[in-house]
């Protein structure tokens, strides 16, 4: 699905053009054009990333293909960005869906196979052309990237409500397998998300330090803006990281000693049952020369003497606190 939005000195006159008026709109200097593909066909692809703005085909290559990692190039009249966007529910757990982005002078080009809330919340601002429109496609793209960023904080307060749920239950409960997969789950969306936010910020901060062309010297303040809010972002991650590997070492602790207590109280056992062993073992040889063999009082004798030396042993673990 294409859809389009005209702006003229900061107001929306045009919306959802078809392709051949948007050739003619594009051609004016006049005006700001955002194209937004949402989950496009083939054609429609083709059509606007080949036919009407004529990208290179390696942005174009970039563009089709999905990418784990953010990414910016800069070509000569526009420039191409990888953005990632992030959610995380409790059923689905964590995913992020890739936002593609041409940005030139006076056009944005977004592209992405799915929804996304921050282009919803965006087309919905437009639409009601309340305030100061965009007079650049820098502009639509930092309202976009802002929109993107703000998404991530929701996330991070669902992914701190189940780290807190977690350390609770490392505390509380024992260990099973259950806790380890719940950790395991959380690390890898931890890392996932690192592993998106940090060249992420790198991208930002290009454009905040005004390396490019496409971005007027009256924008980089917002897009500095932008760039403390990553690294806000970035730090808070790492700090709910460090938590997590915290929680993961009490459980190995804690499974240690579990594991310590069940191999203390065998050995208590055996301990306790070593004296009835080897006195059982020694008079069971049955030797004919063996002259304890043949006394009247023998039996209580060597009983009474493995009764003494197990509760002797008793009380000496017993003192030691090993059960």
């Amino acid at each position: 699905m294409i859809h389009s939005f005209i702006f003229s000195e900061g107001k929306l006159v045009g919306r959802d053009l078809e392709l051949e008026a948007l050739r003619l709109v594009h051609g004016d200097k006049g005006l700001i054009v955002w194209v937004d593909l949402d989950n496009p066909t083939d054609e429609e692809t083709k059509a606007v990333l080949e036919g009407l703005f004529q990208f290179h085909p390696l942005a174009i290559e970039d563009c089709l293909t999905p990418s784990p990692l953010p990414k910016i190039e800069d070509y000569e009249d526009y420039l191409f960005m990888v953005t990632h966007a992030v959610d995380y529910t409790r059923e689905e757990k964590f995913a992020s869906t890739e936002l593609d982005l041409f940005l030139g002078k006076e056009f944005l080009v977004t592209f992405h196979r799915t929804p996304l809330r921050s282009v919803n919340a965006l087309i919905e601002r437009l639409g009601k052309n309340v305030g100061p429109g965009p007079r650049g496609g820098d502009r639509l793209a930092h309202s976009l990237l802002d929109l993107l960023v703000d998404n991530f904080s929701p996330m991070l307060t669902a992914l701190h409500d189940e780290l807190e749920e977690i350390e609770e239950s490392v505390l509380r409960k024992a260990s099973d397998q259950q806790l380890v997969n719940e950790l395991l789950q959380v690390r890898g969306d931890f890392s996932k998300l690192r592993q998106i936010l940090r060249p992420q910020r790198e991208i930002i901060e290009r454009l905040a330090r005004g390396d490019s062309k496409m971005i007027r010297s009256t924008l980089l303040p917002y897009y500095r803006d932008l760039r403390d809010n990553l690294a806000r972002l970035d730090e808070t991650v790492i700090g709910y990281h460090d938590r997590l590997m915290l929680a993961f070492d009490i459980y190995l602790n804690k499974a240690a000693i579990e594991a310590n207590e069940g191999i203390k109280f065998l050995t208590a056992l055996t301990a306790i049952t070593l004296p009835v062993m080897v006195i059982g073992t020694w008079y069971g040889m049955n030797f004919d020369g063996m002259p304890e063999l043949h006394g009247r009082h023998s039996y209580f004798i060597a009983l009474g003497v493995m009764l003494f030396f197990t509760c002797l042993t008793w009380f000496y673990l017993k003192r030691k606190k090993w059960f």
